[in-house]
């Protein structure tokens, strides 16, 4: 009678199933696998020990002896208060929904930009990259590994890569020109961090339109930050102590728009009497404050489940597959913290 040896963690192991069927491990892992030349009663004893044995072969092992792999990373960059972002957030939840629809495994991985450290590729069937900041050379790796990478919120050019970005700029370049369109003239802009390319197409729109609408580019009127709330409150602070102080603002995100109308009410002033501000993202916080917040819609979930598709589209052609660009429209969404002057 042949003995089964159990693995030293206990569980069965693919050789305990050649052992007792009296078979090599290829043929195993081909019967397994589903893959031809394995003589009937080889595969019939085979199947009969799996069953017996009630053995689970790893998914990992049989991605590998197949070629093929159905686990995708979403990459995104590491920041404070990232698992608190509503942009994260939302992205995360789409990219999940869909990797479900189609059976694909999602990992999370949050890179630190300021740690060039190369991604583990290895039983990786395709990568969506969420930005590019500081991981470009991470993006690069992928490519010239061959495996299915897209990027999204980043309109790359110069890779052959697909992307799926939003049009920030065009999204910033309506929102100053409505509120040119209420009179305003002072109109001041918070940025986000520059080095994302998001912010600087805001900067850039924000740019565009007061020199379309011939209203000259005061220095003092933009003021970059971090994307965070606290570096949002010390820019309106120094907004509010200007000698020609804005009517508006245009504002890179909802969050620190939100946190600018704080510190006006806590100030002593009347949104919009005082201030009109316009942010970006259409965050659902937006509508609970004391004044909804007109804002700039931007397709998140769109832009997430679009990724994914291309994803899926690249792993299933493989060789040859074209890269795809695509820039998907914004939204102005007017509600009360706007007021004509």
């Amino acid at each position: 009678m042949t003995r089964t040896k159990k693995s030293p963690s206990g569980a069965i192991s693919i050789e305990d199933v050649a052992q007792r069927a009296g078979v090599s491990i290829t043929t195993v892992s081909r019967v397994i696998n589903k893959i031809g030349t394995v003589k009937e009663k080889n595969r019939v004893k085979v199947l009969e020990v799996v069953k017996e044995l009630k053995f689970q072969p790893s998914i990992f092992a049989q991605r590998l002896a197949t070629g093929k792999s159905n686990v995708v990373a979403l990459i995104i960059p590491r920041y404070e208060g990232v698992f608190y972002s509503f942009y994260a957030l939302e992205l995360i939840r789409a990219t999940g929904n869909l990797c479900e629809v189609f059976k694909l495994d999602l990992l999370l991985h949050l890179t630190d930009s300021h740690t060039r450290a190369s991604l583990n590729l290895r039983g990786m069937g395709g990568l969506m990259f969420s930005d590019i900041i500081g991981t470009r050379y991470q993006v690069e790796e992928a490519i010239n590994s061959g495996i299915p990478t897209v990027v999204i919120n980043n309109y790359v050019k110069d890779l052959p890569v697909s992307c799926i970005a939003i049009d920030n700029a065009g999204g910033a370049e309506n929102a100053v020109n409505y509120l040119v369109s209420l009179g305003h003239k002072k109109i001041a802009h918070i940025s986000g961090d520059v080095a994302t390319q998001a912010a600087a197409l805001r900067l850039e729109g924000y740019i565009q339109a007061l020199k379309k609408n011939n209203i000259p580019v005061k220095e003092e009127y933009i003021l970059k930050t971090d994307y965070s709330r606290g570096q949002a409150r010390s820019a309106a602070e120094a907004l509010f102590k200007l000698p020609d102080t804005p009517t508006a603002v245009f504002v890179a995100s909802d969050s620190m728009a939100l946190e600018v109308m704080t510190l006006s009410r806590e100030m002593g002033k009347n949104i919009p009497s005082d201030l009109s501000i316009v942010g970006f993202d259409d965050n659902p916080s937006g509508l609970y404050g004391p004044v909804a917040l007109t804002t700039v819609r931007q397709p998140l979930i769109k832009m997430a489940e679009e990724g994914v598709k291309e994803l899926k589209r690249l792993m299933d052609l493989k060789k040859g597959a074209q890269p795809k660009k695509i820039i998907l429209a914004t939204e102005l969404v007017i509600r009360e913290s706007c007021r004509t002057l």
